[in-house]
């Protein structure tokens, strides 16, 4: 159903530290301009652990109302709190959203029965396809295979983003692979090894900066043009890894201000990218080239 790159789209903000709907609207075009594919918002890079529910709100109706079905908008609504889930799932379902991407709980943590209870409960309440999002670095909870060959067979499950790092994870997790369930890397220097097993796609942090490069990856190798998608993994693999020298969305918001889109600083508690790594990154940059917000 969802095929390619998808952008885990950062929150711009502005001097005030608000959500500066002028540069996300900048932000859209670029992305409609530039072949990406898909657009998920209100996830990890999106900085949705500061954003309010009146912000969220806010940002999924502009994002909606803005890209006009051009292409899909997935959108982030996964909560600790199960019944704080399924109504901001109800919600942005009402929206218009193509899809959500629903987190495993954080913090208070839960076991596999639990894990299962969560999901079915959000999956009965909404209509639109659920990608499931397994990030235990950051939630300290995985999705076990037994649990994810339970999942997917509900009715509107429809895929993993799998951003775990964990390349014998993926495996046994894309081996679950079928025409109602996908596999999405969540990691942009496994893409390639990701659609090699099978996945369907990406949902890319570089993607931001670089909406064209990740689209011509996944989009090479689903041509059959393997050698090209590795020259671009290749190419690319030192600026992805530098894009999270720190804690993502740090890099990636100074890359975009550096290109010219003034999307701001990230809200605390995630500080300025350190000196040394901004000139890392920004060298970097240089030599591969990239785009401005008018290209």
């Amino acid at each position: 159903m969802f095929k390619g790159s998808y952008v885990a789209l950062v929150t711009p903000f502005d001097e005030d530290n608000c959500v500066n709907f002028r540069v996300l609207g900048q932000l859209l075009d670029f992305h409609l301009r530039n072949k990406t594919d898909g657009l998920v918002i209100l996830g990890t890079t999106s900085e949705s652990a500061t954003l309010s529910f009146e912000e969220e709100e806010m940002i999924a109706k502009f994002v909606v109302e803005r890209v006009n079905k051009r292409i899909p908008v997935i959108i982030g609504s996964g909560s600790n709190n199960t019944k704080e889930a399924i109504w901001q799932s109800m919600r942005f379902e009402q929206m218009g959203a193509d899809g959500l991407l629903v987190v495993t709980p954080y913090y208070n943590k839960c076991n596999d029965e639990g894990l299962y209870l969560h999901y079915k409960a959000i999956s009965e309440a909404v209509n639109i396809p659920i990608i499931l999002y397994n990030v235990p670095s950051r939630t300290g909870t995985s999705i076990s295979i037994t649990n994810l060959t339970r999942l997917k067979e509900l009715d509107n499950i429809v895929g993993l983003k799998e951003a775990s790092g964990d390349i014998s994870y993926l495996t046994q997790a894309a081996r679950l692979a079928d025409d109602g369930f996908a596999i999405y890397s969540g990691n942009d220097d496994l893409i390639l090894v990701a659609l090699a097993l099978g996945a369907s796609g990406v949902i890319s942090v570089v993607a931001n900066s670089y909406p064209q490069v990740i689209h011509n990856l996944c989009n090479a190798y689903f041509e059959g043009r393997i050698k090209e998608a590795q020259s671009l993994q290749f190419a690319y693999l030192d600026l992805i890894n530098l894009m999270f020298i720190e804690v993502n969305p740090i890099p990636i918001k100074n890359a975009l201000n550096y290109q010219g889109f003034k999307v701001g600083a990230c809200r605390l508690p995630l500080a300025e990218l350190s000196e040394n790594n901004q000139i890392q990154l920004r060298t970097r940059m240089d030599k591969v080239g990239y785009q401005t917000h008018e290209s």
